[in-house]
């Protein structure tokens, strides 16, 4: 009888040996197919939004490079107002050695200020005989020799506007030059190092590990975040998976690579390891193993906590990642990319017969503050001029910094505004113009900062962002042909041109 007792708890202690680790069993598997569902699907959201935030860094990189050249070459466009600069021909023939002497100093005086305000490497003029005039480095004069004319010359690779960008010479990358014509028996030359890009190709603390290179259409690294990478040709792991791609986006099981044109046929690509871009999804992973084996007899419950465990940190990298990829960091509103998408978003979803506004602000005498100020003071006035745009406009309102000094507003005109938009549209302006009449002097108050805007309405002016931006811009230019500090709604400017035709 015992026995058979004991024989027969020793069965039930089977069954429920079996139930229990049939059950664990169960539960093992459940968990194990749920954690790697979870962990699958998240590694395809993250790969999919690190890729398309790591693009948009990489485009903000491009318009960063491409205001920098445009910079330079706006600078020298500034010498053709020297008449001297342009109409003087260096020659030994001169027949007043005394007035060619003087004539020299005189421009050479200039082109060091400009030279100097910028800190570039070189500005100088180079005649056909070799001759030059202004700031000519050591490095660039043991780096070209003799004959600077005739090797300057090959440079200029854009015919229309008889100019061009060269690195690399004699393999040198440390310098960057810009070259143009003057006229037929002279050429302008400004550099400045590679080194400089630094400050233009800035990255958010968590992108870090992501390499940043200015490449030629040569594929040479004319500029690289990773500094021994300069002037060495585009490494093959790199080259092979971009091949001929001009605008795109790239991600395997080794690498995220973004790359994009920019000015003169360069390429700016962005580079990272997959597995350092991964990194965080590589511990989540680990625990969740870990978690799955230990607690076996819970784990359909921990199963839905190790989602959230999951994903909140994915949610946490991309929301920080999608702020600063969209955000200007200086004004704390959209960069020039986002105030697009978002004012094109807004207007496609319009209502048939509202009314909004697209508002362009052009900072008067910017370049007045940070030249006699100094730049922080220059940033300081950028971030006081966000703030006034927060404070004048509603949060429903789109607003953007398009540029160094340049603003942009998406007035979303609310229900009980429609019939007298035009109103409010003026009020919005005149309080904006209102508002710098009240700040930006500077400790000194010689340096009056004010507002030149120009508006366009919401279908009147145009039905599209573009059209609309465009006719704000003439607006803004109108303002600024008055004399600045003023307001201008596109509106009034085509009646002016009604009235003129």
């Amino acid at each position: 009888m015992d026995k058979r007792r004991n024989e027969n708890n020793d069965k039930i202690k089977q069954i429920k040996l079996i139930m229990i680790f049939g059950y664990a069993l169960i539960v093992i598997i459940a968990a194990v197919f749920m954690a790697y569902f979870t962990i699958r699907k998240n590694d395809m959201v993250l790969k999919s939004k690190v890729s398309d935030l790591t693009y948009s860094l990489n485009v903000q990189m491009k318009l960063n490079i491409n205001t920098y050249l445009s910079k330079l070459e706006s600078i020298s466009t500034l010498v053709f107002g020297m008449e001297e600069a342009v109409s003087y021909y260096s020659s030994p023939d001169n027949a007043d050695q005394y007035e060619a002497l003087n004539t020299e100093k005189l421009i050479s005086d200039k082109l060091y200020d400009l030279c100097i305000m910028e800190n570039y490497v070189d500005f100088f003029i180079v005649y056909s005989d070799d001759h030059t005039v202004g700031k000519v480095s050591n490095g660039t004069t043991k780096l070209f020799g003799d004959d600077l004319y005739n090797d300057m010359a090959q440079t200029v690779t854009r015919k229309r506007t008889g100019d061009g960008w060269s690195t690399g010479y004699n393999d040198d990358f440390r310098r960057i030059y810009y070259v143009k014509h003057i006229n037929d028996n002279a050429l302008l030359v400004a550099s400045f190092y590679t080194s400089e890009l630094e400050t233009v190709f800035v990255r958010p603390d968590d992108m870090r590990n992501t390499a940043v290179r200015l490449v030629n259409e040569d594929h040479y690294i004319m500029y690289s975040s990773e500094n021994e990478e300069t002037g060495s040709k585009l490494h093959s792991d790199i080259l092979d998976r971009i091949g001929g791609s001009t605008s795109a986006s790239f991600m395997d099981d080794d690498y995220l690579i973004t790359v994009n044109t920019c000015a003169d046929s360069w390429y700016v690509i962005c580079s990272a390891p997959t597995q350092i871009i991964l990194a965080e999804r590589n511990i989540v992973i680990r625990y969740t193993i870990i978690i799955t084996v230990v607690t076996s007899v819970v784990a359909m419950i921990l199963g839905t906590l190790l989602s959230i465990y999951v994903t909140n940190p994915v949610n946490r990298i991309v929301t920080k990642l999608n702020t600063q990829a969209n955000i200007d960091r200086l004004t704390g509103i959209y960069n020039k990319l986002s105030f697009e998408e978002n004012a094109e978003y807004m207007l496609k979803n319009a209502g048939k017969d509202e009314r909004h506004a697209v508002i362009l602000l052009d900072v008067d005498n910017f370049k007045g503050v940070n030249d006699e100020l100094g730049h922080a003071y220059g940033d300081k006035v950028l971030a006081d001029i966000g703030n006034i745009l927060r404070i004048t406009f509603n949060s429903s309102d789109c607003l953007g910094r398009i540029g160094g000094d340049e603003f942009g507003v998406l007035l979303n005109i609310p229900a009980n505004r429609q019939k007298d938009y035009m109103t409010l549209i003026n009020e919005k302006c005149r309080a904006l113009c209102g508002e710098f009449h009240n700040n930006y002097t500077g400790s000194s108050r010689d340096y009056k900062i004010s507002a030149s805007i120009g508006a366009a309405v919401f279908p009147d002016d145009g039905k599209t962002f573009p059209e609309l931006y465009k006719c704000a811009d003439a607006a803004l230019y109108s303002s600024k042909h008055k004399g600045k500090d003023t307001f201008t709604i596109y509106s009034d400017v085509r009646e002016e041109g009604d009235e003129n035709a």
